[in-house]
């Protein structure tokens, strides 16, 4: 029998962890009624009966909370308060006939348990779940009772549409409710009886073929009593755009009269086109998002904007900020989803995760309605890390994709979840939307009152008119004005919704999806026919059957060659810890982590890798290679994880190896594009993929060993020798070449869009690499000057023009490039905040030197009287060129590297002639204030002093008089050899 301790002991806290004086909990430390239950039936059970009449006081005190926070639904509760009352009074009689009536006790204490757990849920009286196309009522996943349309009650005006199976079921798509669908060419309608009152509305599709009916077929709008959810809309071209298998929409839609109608009517514009649905889900709702107080006030024109029953709504984001994600299920009754925020995180800043202490308790704040989020959200956040002076130069920020001409609700969910802030001006920041100041001296506890009350804050950010769509920008950074406490920022969970417009109207354009990634191979194969019927292709001449032949027995030749090497090498793995040998890429279905694509809609991943072949490594050879992942073979850690230093082919070949981190930001969707960039890239300047492995749930990359590290590591911030200035220009000419590739060397250019000294790596040749493809995409179609996009890169180098017009083109590569060129000349970051500030950036810098005729005064002391004047000249022309602020002022790739390549041969002519290079003096102390390889003499050995690490080089940017995060954000310490994957999207 188990010890009972005496029920006084926790005689303030009944069953649930609850006491009178505090906020309902559900703490796992506190009696639960498994424990009494297990008490009752021991033979001293009698000697706890005067504990009883405490176990009703503290139920009347929970009773009376529930009565104030569910209203009528304390009917019911009084009803249980009676029986309890009952079981008090009858308490001996009961007690000493526990074994007869033991099951009625436990079965009634159990109701109550669960009653009491879900009534701080909302109660639907509206739940209709509709299974479009089934043949009878099904369950989901989450036991969820789907009901079909066929024959329902709700569907009027559906004489033409028919029912069908999806032809193919993606492995990630559930059956319930995506398998069926009812389709039509024709327009149909569903009609649902409602309650009047705010409602969720939720629409499923799943772009397949039905019936024979091609999925780029179905274009269809749909409306819902007055308002325009959808306008030609293709599920194929959007799923396709998000690289999703399937999709939702969410909406909510106050309904003011008995029913509302939903209607689903094909393009008009062709007779192919039809319209269909897998299933619809209405909820009703509280009105949660109704600001007709006038709370929520346009950010930049600080006038309030009201939001009421006229407004529909439809949910672009729903984040749970530093959490997991959350499930319908486990939501407060309204069956909403709630997703990670790690995919929208801007940069490599992602800040630290925060979690509730184990004594912090969730309480209930009058400000909040109920039901506005689930305590999971409160109960975790993101903040920006514990060193104050890191967060001053940095922006924690997140980057949605909106679309344009619509106004949004953005509700950031805050709340203090840590004990030891306990006073106001602690914790205060800035609060920034789309560069506009929503909130300066943001302080939760002020706002709230205490620590663990969870409030939001409401804003409405008019996106202007536009193509397609735009970047809505939500940034926090500690507010220096309030001399604060912490120099921190933090936000537990944010809701982004789009408002109808004047016209009660939600639709907007169809994503566009990114180019066809091409396959670098001489030997590409031409794709199929769009129907992939050879029936109906044009007949084949004889010269083409012929070389038909040919390439047949071509592929028997090969597929033997190949068998017999896997052969051999299955018999060498054998005998040594060799490789598992060439596999076919495929990660379908893996879920390490969620995809970094921003969407604005709910959806499951497909996978996108294309057929090549990459080298597949067995998770036992990984741990072979790096002797079970040793410390000491450790070369850095960056933004995916750590990178080690391996052996594979039995000690033949040396490796350096990246493991991803189950924790870090970048997950399945980075780790799939790493390998499909470099896996088609081969180059002698560029970083070369050997592998990877994905066994075990792991992420991990192979890639050739750099024994020299990168650039940076010899220029600054290091105890390594300084590189010699002719060795310093053939590094910079081995990385033009790589770039120049990129630009050139392929059927579409390719950009980098993360050029710096930490991604230009030094095999042992000190030949240089270019790495890091994370940030590459594929540049402009030949009838396209620039790409549309996020901006995306590191501080420091990125090109201002890129960043005011968010139009990307091979010359914002140039512009780091050139920022590189001036780290090479100058040996000091590109970003020095600890600088005065017309100094702080190292390109403004060389450009106001360059002006004054003083640039030579601000290059490496180290090479003072070592560069030929012609050749200084010559790169400092091109340095300043590429950092020209229009891209049309720069050269491109293949003129910098003509004029490196000229320069080299000035230097070497200079040499030859043996003229010295005295003729361009520098003065001893000039470098002093300009140049951050001067070493502190109160600094740690091999570091400047400046910045603790490369993590800490960061700046804030004013723009418009907005801060705006800006982070050189290297990723690797030091002795890294790669450095950080980034969220990537492109080739």
């Amino acid at each position: 029998m188990r010890k009972y301790t005496p029920f006084s002991a926790v005689s303030r806290r009944f069953w649930f962890g609850f006491s009178s004086s505090s906020s309902i909990s559900f703490s796992p430390n506190s009696r639960t009624l498994y424990d009494l239950f297990h008490d009752l039936y021991s033979p001293f059970s009698l000697q706890f009966l005067p504990h009883i009449h405490l176990i009703s006081s503290n139920i009347v005190v929970f009773i009376s909370v529930f009565q104030g926070l569910c209203g009528l639904r304390g009917v019911y509760v009084c009803g249980i308060l009676g029986v309890w009352r009952f079981v008090e009074v009858g308490g001996f009689v009961f007690m000493r006939n526990l074994f007869k009536y033991r099951c009625c006790f436990v079965f009634f204490c159990l109701a109550f348990q669960v009653w009491a757990s879900l009534a701080a849920n909302y109660v639907a009286t509206d739940k209709i779940l509709l299974n479009c196309g089934a043949s009878s009522s099904t369950t989901d996943t989450d036991g969820l009772v789907w009901t079909t349309d066929i024959g329902s009650k709700f569907m009027v005006a559906a004489e033409n549409s028919l029912t069908s199976e999806a032809d193919t079921q993606d492995p990630s798509v559930p059956t319930v409710p995506y398998m069926t669908a009812r389709i039509s060419k024709s327009e149909f309608s569903y009609r649902f009886p409602l309650a009047m009152g705010r409602k969720f509305v939720r629409l499923y599709f799943y772009p397949a073929s039905y019936s024979n009916l091609s999925a780029s077929d179905a274009l269809f709008s749909v409306t819902a009593g007055s308002y325009t959810l959808l306008k030609n809309f293709s599920v194929a071209q959007t799923t396709e755009a998000l690289n999703y298998a399937f999709i939702m929409k969410e909406y909510s839609i106050n309904v003011d009269s008995e029913a509302l109608n939903i209607t689903f009517s094909p393009s008009p514009s062709g007779k192919n086109f039809y319209a269909f649905v897998n299933g619809i889900e209405i909820v009703s709702m509280p009105d949660i998002y109704n600001t007709e107080d006038g709370s929520s006030m346009i950010v930049g024109a600080d006038v309030p904007y009201t939001i009421g029953n006229d407004t529909a709504l439809e949910c672009a984001y729903r984040l749970n900020v530093g959490g997991s994600d959350i499930s319908p299920s486990h939501d407060t009754g309204m069956f909403r989803s709630w997703s990670i925020d790690t995919a929208y995180i801007f940069g490599a800043a992602s800040g630290v995760t925060e979690t509730a202490s184990p004594n912090m308790t969730n309480k209930i704040s009058s400000k909040v309605p109920d039901f506005a989020a689930p305590v999971d959200v409160y109960a975790t956040a993101r903040s920006m890390g514990p060193n104050a002076y890191i967060n001053l130069n940095y922006n924690l920020t997140w980057v949605f994709a909106v679309d344009s001409g619509f106004s949004y609700l953005v509700r950031l969910h805050l709340c203090e979840v840590f004990d030891n802030f306990t006073k106001i001006n602690q914790r205060v920041f800035d609060i920034f939307l789309n560069n506009q100041t929503a909130f300066g001296g943001a302080d939760v506890f002020a706002w709230a009152g205490s620590n663990g009350i969870p409030i939001y804050k409401d804003f409405v950010v008019v996106v202007p008119v536009g193509s397609g769509q735009q970047d809505l920008w939500l940034a926090l950074h500690p507010n220096t004005t309030s001399d604060s406490n912490y120099y921190d920022a933090f936000l537990n969970g944010v809701e982004i919704l789009k408002l109808s417009n004047s016209d009660y109207n939600l639709a907007g354009p169809n994503p566009v999806p990114p180019p066809k990634q091409e396959v670098i191979d001489p030997e590409r194969v031409r794709p199929s026919s769009k129907s992939g019927n050879s029936k109906n292709q044009t007949a084949i001449i004889g010269g083409g059957v012929g070389g038909g032949i040919f390439i047949l027995a071509l592929l028997v030749g090969l597929l033997v060659c190949v068998a017999s090497r896997r052969r051999r090498q299955g018999k060498e793995s054998s005998a040594s810890d060799g490789p598992s040998g060439w596999l076919p890429l495929s990660l379908y279905g893996n879920s390490h982590s969620a995809g970094s694509a921003k969407t604005n809609t709910t959806g499951s991943y497909a996978s996108s890798l294309p057929s090549n072949l990459c080298r597949h490594f067995s998770f036992a050879e990984i741990k072979s290679a790096t002797k079970n992942f040793d410390e000491a073979l450790l070369l850095g850690v960056g933004g995916f994880g750590k990178v080690y230093k391996g052996e594979i082919d039995g000690g033949a070949t040396m490796v350096a190896i990246k493991r991803g981190n189950p924790l870090s930001e970048q997950g399945v969707h980075e780790f799939q594009n790493e390998i499909e960039m470099l896996s088609k890239l081969r180059h002698r300047h560029l970083v070369s993929l050997i592998g990877y492995c994905e066994e075990n749930c792991e992420m991990i990359l192979v890639y050739d060993y750099m024994a020299h590290g990168t650039l940076r590591e010899h220029l600054y911030k290091t105890q390594k020798p300084p590189l010699p200035w002719k060795q310093r220009l053939e590094i910079g000419i081995g990385a033009a070449r790589g770039l120049h590739y990129l630009h050139t060397g392929a059927k579409h250019t390719i950009i980098h869009r993360d050029v710096k000294t930490t991604n230009i790596l030094l095999d042992e040749k000190w030949v240089a690499k270019v790495s890091d493809f994370g940030l590459s995409k594929t540049g402009p179609a030949l009838d396209h000057t620039h790409v549309s996009t996020v901006v995306k890169g590191s501080f420091g180098y990125l090109d201002p023009e890129y960043f005011r017009r968010q139009q990307l083109t091979e010359k914002s590569d140039v512009y780091s490039f050139g920022v590189v060129l001036f780290e090479i000349l100058c040996a000091r970051p590109a970003l020095n905040p600890t600088l005065p500030k017309e100094q702080v950036s190292l390109a403004e810098w060389a450009l106001h030197c360059q002006k004054k005729g003083i640039l030579d005064q601000i290059i490496d002391p180290y090479l003072k009287g070592k560069i030929a004047p012609e050749c200084f000249k010559k790169i400092a022309e091109t340095a300043v060129k590429c950092v020209s602020d229009q891209g049309i002022d720069r050269p491109s790739m293949g003129d910098v590297l003509w004029n490196l390549e000229f320069a080299l041969q000035l230097q070497e002519s200079a040499e030859e002639a043996g003229t010295a290079m005295g003729g361009m003096e520098i003065e001893d102390g000039s470098f002093d204030i300009a140049c951050g390889g001067k070493k502190d003499p109160n600094s740690s050995p091999g570091f400047d002093g400046n910045v603790t690490d490369s993590r800490s080089s960061g700046m804030t940017m004013s723009i418009g008089g907005r801060s705006l995060a800006s982070e050189d954000s290297d990723g690797l310490t030091p002795s890294a050899v790669f450095s950080q994957i980034m969220n990537p999207k492109g080739r």
